[in-house]
């Protein structure tokens, strides 16, 4: 039985080398050209998508890869008042320890053989049990059988559409990303306050949050909440040029403590807009014995700390399943994603219920209410 998964994220990653350690072949087409066609992202907070390293042989691996002191936590206020800092003992459980995204991915990927991952291949639809590639002209095929189809290509999903008319909403919230590089040597100043975690500023209809990554550089995202889908064109925010984008930022955080705006200040020359969007909780499809979904591609969440891990486990209970019932995929699919719909609903829940906390008047006590809970 022929086995595609469209893209290679964490979830479809998770779901090869899952089958891989039970014997089972898989191909991952990806869109890029290679693993390192672009930047893979900032720190991920991994908990319940252990399990899902557990049952790919990888869990020692991916504790010699975390970063315990990323459980660090330090929330403020805009005034510049700390509510609440928290600082991890150095032999305290890795139980939601960070970890590079891209140090993750690179994780699974060589974990699984070199033919399991099929570069340059960027699907465009299928059909009869044949995918097609964008172009024709992939870079080796411009087509491909299977038997079963999984569609693990994230947010703007193309093989979502063979399974359900839902498509990711705009939920009030754009962000703009940006950061310092190896900020210990270039402002240690700034990096003694951010510390070795995570860094939160709430208030007024905003969010700061800084994160310490493993390779020195501290990912700053600006969240601009209750704003419309097009904010961030009519934001006066000019993102072709960075040192006036800088400057812009700095002007929408009017009021805010001089310490924060110093953040902004110190950034380098990446500004990145991102509009953040969200399937529907609870979503469910009627299933198809020949495909299925994975991740963000299946439900879309609020950027809370839940869809990675969501993914991670998305990608090994479906391989669990498929080992399972070798000579039925229908009824693995089935038993998958019976799972998975319970499971991610109640995650989904979980987190708009966080998104809608982040989005109030309040945040920022309502916050600190909850962390100390």
């Amino acid at each position: 039985m022929r086995i595609a998964i469209v893209g290679a994220g964490l979830g479809g990653l998770a779901l090869a080398r899952v089958l891989h350690v039970n014997g089972i072949d898989a191909v991952v087409y990806e869109r890029e050209s290679s693993r390192g066609a672009r930047g893979q992202g900032g720190m991920l907070d991994i908990h319940s998508g252990q399990r899902a390293l557990h049952e790919a042989g990888l869990i020692d691996q991916f504790h010699a890869i975390a970063r315990g002191e990323g459980q660090d936590m330090r929330l403020l206020e805009p005034d510049g008042t700390l509510l609440l800092q928290e600082d991890t003992p150095e032999d305290a459980p890795l139980l939601r320890p960070e970890v590079d995204r891209a140090d993750l991915r690179d994780l699974l990927l060589d974990s699984l053989p070199d033919h399991a991952v099929r570069w340059g291949h960027a699907f465009e639809s299928a059909d009869d049990g044949v995918l097609h590639f964008v172009g024709g002209h992939s870079v080796d095929g411009s087509t491909a059988a299977y038997d079963l189809l999984v569609g693990a290509d994230g947010a703007g999903s193309r093989v979502r559409a063979l399974l359900t008319d839902a498509r990711p909403a705009h939920i009030g919230q754009n962000i703009v990303e940006v950061g310092i590089p190896d900020i210990d040597r270039t402002y240690p100043d700034l990096a003694a306050m951010v510390g070795r975690g995570n860094y939160w500023v709430l208030g007024n209809g905003k969010s700061l949050g800084a994160q310490r990554n493993g390779d020195g550089r501290v990912r700053i995202g600006l969240s601009f909440y209750n704003t419309a889908e097009d904010w961030l064109a009519t934001s006066g925010i000019p993102f072709d040029d960075p040192t006036a984008a800088r400057a812009r930022l700095i002007e929408l955080l009017d009021g805010w403590d001089s310490r924060f705006t110093a953040l902004i200040a110190a950034c380098d020359d990446m500004v990145v807009p991102r509009s953040i969007t969200t399937l529907p909780v609870g979503l469910t499809w009627p299933s198809k014995p020949d495909v299925t979904l994975v991740g963000d591609a299946a439900h879309l969440m609020p950027p809370v700390g839940e869809g990675a891990n969501m993914a991670l486990l998305d990608g090994a209970m479906l391989g669990l399943a498929l080992a399972a019932h070798p000579d039925d995929f229908p009824v693995a699919v089935k038993e998958y994603e019976r799972e998975m719909f319970e499971r991610t609903s109640a995650a989904a829940r979980a987190s708009a219920d966080m998104q809608e906390l982040l989005m109030s008047p309040d945040a920022s006590r309502r916050l600190l209410e909850f962390f100390q809970s």
